[in-house]
């Protein structure tokens, strides 16, 4: 895949965006947080309890609606607790100054969602989340609501990413049929699925694996567990937190209204390094359910040269309204890819240390390993 003129800046790219204060920072942003198609944001030293999430509207700052809906501020420096079923706002301490050329979209990061811990970007003037317009200039927010574990969290910590993107890239279905052939983005034990223009329109399907392969095919998020540190590392018993499920004698998972869900992908997926993708939601009309919170996929991801033979994507289910029996095989999101302006000079799952580089059914990195 060549570089092109528009498409998602690689980390190369990033580092000249904080170079050129384009990226701005209360304290310098840390080699670490440059990612091959991303870079992590901090929280900063103040979180605000909030009555209500909100968007601030063409005619306000983030500052301007906080008096209307700030009820208590916190410090986060010697860490704070986040409550389940509260909305926060916290002040990040990354900046920009993007120019007309360039846009921005942010995602949680995948130990985040993994956590059920939704976060969401929002900007000065914002009109919807997680999107901000070329030119933006402003402060940036990461609104916080602990759906499921109440977890503590200090200055610092890093729950979403930002991408930065010229222009409009997106590949025609054509384009991912020819990709496909080529690189193989996605195969189902070892071979690739079979993919039209059709197939790929809006992007490359994938379906929930409740096989397993003897094992547990997901977990179901334990209510009322105990707190979680976002600092610390595989330190938490796995079923002091979450039931392990099979699926029953149909071969079916029935889904609990308002319960949350790790499953996995029966896909392996592979994004070479000239490419970036993001899973998304298939539809609302599949079933009475939510899959993925946290969607970006880095360059590499699955990449043999870095470690990969196509790793399986996570999902983070929660069911809505209704009891939902979900099936083997049944499609439940898209990935959309997307060229990078030049191949990223790190990968996933190379210089960069990465959690899920071949992954399977994997909970988030805060679970000791069972």
């Amino acid at each position: 895949m060549q570089s092109g003129e528009h498409g998602v800046l690689p980390s190369q790219s990033i580092r000249s965006l904080i170079r050129d204060g384009i990226v701005g920072a209360d304290t310098p942003v840390e080699e670490g947080q440059i990612q091959p198609a991303s870079l992590d944001l901090r929280l900063g030293d103040i979180a605000y309890r909030v009555r209500a999430s909100f968007l601030p509207g063409r005619e306000h700052t983030v500052a301007d609606r906080l008096d209307d809906f700030a009820m208590h501020r916190i410090d986060l420096r010697a860490g704070a607790v986040l409550e389940t079923g509260c909305v926060y706002l916290v002040p990040l301490q990354e900046q920009l100054a993007l120019p007309p050329s360039i846009s921005a979209a942010a995602n949680a990061k995948s130990s985040t969602g993994r956590l059920d811990l939704f976060t969401r970007l929002i900007g000065d003037h914002a009109t919807e989340f997680d999107r901000l317009d070329p030119g933006y200039a402003g402060p940036l927010y990461a609104e916080i609501s602990p759906r499921t574990f109440s977890v503590l969290a200090r200055t610092g910590v890093r729950l979403n990413q930002i991408r930065f993107r010229t222009g409009d890239a997106a590949y025609t279905p054509e384009t991912l049929v020819a990709m496909h052939e080529t690189h193989r983005l996605v195969t189902v034990d070892g071979e690739p699925m079979p993919m039209t223009a059709a197939d790929a329109e809006g992007g490359v399907g994938f379906s929930v694996d409740l096989r397993g392969n003897g094992g547990p095919v997901g977990y179901r998020a334990k209510r009322h567990s105990a707190l979680i540190d976002l600092d610390r590392i595989g330190a938490y018993p796995v079923d002091e937190f979450w039931d392990t499920l099979y699926t029953d004698r149909h071969g079916r998972l029935i889904l609990d209204p308002g319960a949350f869900y790790i499953l996995a992908s029966r896909e392996a997926v592979h994004v070479p390094p000239g490419t970036a993708a993001e899973m998304v939601p298939y539809s609302a009309l599949v079933g009475e359910f939510r899959v993925h919170y946290a969607g970006f996929f880095d360059p590499g991801f699955g990449h043999a040269a870095v470690g990969g033979t196509g790793a399986r994507g996570v999902l983070e289910v929660r069911c809505h309204e209704t009891p939902f029996a979900l099936e083997h095989g049944q499609v439940v999101g898209r990935l959309l890819y997307e060229p990078m302006q030049a191949q990223p000079d790190i990968l996933y799952g190379g210089a960069v240390k990465s959690n899920y580089q071949g992954q399977g059914l994997k909970l988030s990195k805060h679970f000791a390993a069972s």
